[in-house]
């Protein structure tokens, strides 16, 4: 192997561990033992109960496709839960449209989320789950509405919808 095979290679290989470290650290949350949170599955007990969908974005971190969830133009009166355990999550009274196609909200329930950061795609970012059994609901952003300033922009097939 001649000096700039060599080269090559090396430079391969560290950009290829330093791209991967941006492209596939998620949050934090996954280090984190399944035994802090109160609702506890295995992933095939998770694949199970959600729709290949939700377990994408609640288990895996993923992002539905902007402007598909229904949920994003609800604004009846009722409470929004967390798909993967029904914890409730989101008022409508917080909901307001912001624009972006995904469900938004100035304020959760009080005791209901968890951040952890997000250090994926080249940014960093304050991700959001669910408290009970720290499904990825999606990210808060500090461009919302007053009374907050928070845009809690979440996955819609991370919620559930209950009327009332």
């Amino acid at each position: 192997m001649n000096k700039r095979s060599f080269l090559q290679a090396g430079a391969t290989i560290v950009g290829t561990a330093w791209l991967s470290h941006y492209l596939l650290n998620r949050s934090e949350v996954m280090a984190i033992s399944n035994n802090e949170f109160e609702v506890q599955k295995t992933e095939q007990e998770w694949r199970t109960i959600l729709t290949p969908e939700q377990y994408k974005v609640l288990r895996k971190h993923g992002t539905e496709p902007a402007h598909t969830s229904p949920l994003d133009k609800e604004y009846d009166k009722g409470t929004y839960l967390c798909a993967a355990c029904d914890l409730p999550l989101f008022t409508s009274d917080t909901k307001f449209n912001s624009g972006t196609g995904w469900p938004s909200f100035f304020q959760p329930i009080e005791g209901a989320i968890a951040f952890t950061v997000d250090k994926s795609f080249f940014m960093t970012r304050t991700e959001v789950h669910c408290h009970r059994c720290g499904g990825h609901l999606g990210h808060v952003f500090d461009d919302g509405p007053q009374p907050t300033g928070k845009r809690y922009c979440m996955n819609g097939v991370s919620l559930k919808f209950v009327e009332g």
